[in-house]
């Protein structure tokens, strides 16, 4: 690829903020909006947290079907095109959630969201490896990591509020979140149309004679080998599944408890209060931790900020032990505290981000970059599953205090890792 390849006159910001609120919506909603609303619905912590910890399995397998999207068509094509199938899936949701079968109907519909979403992760990180330099890359990690947890925000946020108001104006729960979905299919069709104009062509379709099964399984056999065969695979690896160990937890039973009421260690806020509090000053953290994140990291690389960044993953954890021992926390006391949450997260998550466009270099990146997302999945997939059972083991006060302890993993991963002190710095 040559590096006029990968510039364009029109400018990053035009696709790059879009493409990753786009990216982040689907996750959203396989992950958080499902719980909030399955908790609305009336399942118990335990199955929620194994049933939707399952919905990680698509990015947890993506890598195997990833070498087709770097080899077959362009990653331009393959994201509008899955965009287009995302806004189905979500129709699909609204429609079943009023039918008597909706938990089986709508789980079953959710891992096809992730299928569609996992395939769209791969052609879009692939597309902006593809369209920016490195250094572009590391300066726009915050923008697209930012763009990515306001979709999160706003899933979990502005649609949570939309849906509590219309529960409690209608008294009707499964037409309120059919709402959501419907609003969500919408969307996407918008996104899909916008980004066939948006998303610059700066890749040619695939070429590289694969005219026979036995070249493209040989193509896909390689992939494969040449991820394991880099520098430091096992210990990355192990990265890519700790890094955010306390967060896999956290992220099953932070909306459980602040909806739980008090009797059962929850901070008893409503459906439109939860949503409030993520969708109002979590965005606002999220937004200012992201962008700053990235900017610090371009300026003096990510071996610098690697640790401080894990730190600011970690210590902002003591929020939820915070909240869990307090006395009936006012609601500017716990906003405060999801602010902190979100800011800490929004700058310490643009270290991972950036370690894996670092480790994904090379002539398959885009394949390599799914490779490690999916760990990154399972990570995710495999403390998240067991989280709702700890926490209706031990309560909500230790369950907190144990993320703590899971921090020593994302503080101690990252001295066992090697980085170029260059990545990411802007060129002298």
């Amino acid at each position: 690829m040559k590096k006029t390849d990968r510039t364009s006159a029109r400018s990053p910001w035009v696709w790059i903020p879009t493409l990753y609120f786009a990216q982040g919506l689907p996750y959203v909603a396989v992950m958080t909006i499902s719980v909030i609303m399955y908790k609305r619905l009336g399942l118990s912590n335990t199955d929620i947290a194994l049933y939707t910890g399952w919905l990680y399995l698509p990015w947890v397998i993506k890598p195997f079907w990833s070498p087709f999207v770097d080899i077959i068509s362009t990653k331009r094509r393959w994201t509008l095109t899955m965009q287009w199938l995302i806004g189905a899936a979500f129709a699909g949701i609204a429609f079943a959630l009023p039918t008597p079968f909706f938990f089986s109907l709508t789980l079953a519909v959710f891992w096809l969201v992730g299928f569609t979403s996992a395939t769209h992760d791969i052609a879009a990180d692939g597309y902006y490896m593809l369209a920016l330099t490195e250094h572009q890359q590391s300066l726009y990690v915050g923008i697209r990591s930012t763009f990515y947890r306001i979709a999160t925000v706003a899933g979990q946020g502005l649609l949570v509020i939309l849906a509590g108001a219309i529960e409690e104006s209608s008294g009707n729960i499964p037409f309120a979140w059919s709402v959501v979905f419907g609003i969500l299919s919408a969307l996407f069709l918008i996104f899909a149309l916008y980004h066939s104009w948006a998303l610059p062509k700066v890749e040619h379709p695939a070429g590289r004679s694969l005219s026979t099964v036995r070249d493209v399984w040989h193509e896909f056999v390689e992939v494969f080998a040449e991820f394991f065969r880099k520098k430091q695979v096992g210990t990355a690896i192990v990265f890519m599944l700790l890094y955010r160990l306390p967060e896999a937890q956290l992220v099953k039973l932070i909306n459980p408890f602040l909806l739980d009421p008090a009797t059962a260690g929850g901070l008893g806020l409503s459906t439109g209060q939860v949503g409030v509090v993520y969708g109002t000053v979590g965005i606002i953290g999220l937004t200012l931790g992201g962008i700053i994140g990235g900017i610090v990291a371009a300026r003096r690389g990510l071996k610098f900020w690697l640790r401080p960044m894990a730190w600011s993953m970690s210590l902002t954890c003591l929020t939820f032990v915070y909240l869990s021992f307090a006395n009936d926390p006012s609601l500017p006391v716990i906003n405060i505290c999801i602010f902190i949450e979100q800011f800490g997260y929004g700058f310490g998550f643009t270290a991972y981000m950036l370690y894996l466009i670092y480790f994904s270099e090379g002539r398959h990146r885009t394949a390599h970059y799914s490779i490690c997302t999916g760990f990154m999945a399972l990570g995710m997939m495999l403390p998240g599953m067991a989280a709702g059972w700890i926490q209706e083991t031990i309560g909500y006060r230790s369950f907190f205090l144990w993320t703590m302890v899971c921090c020593v993993a994302t503080i101690g991963v990252t001295y066992l890792i090697r980085i170029d002190p260059a990545f990411g710095r802007k060129e002298s």
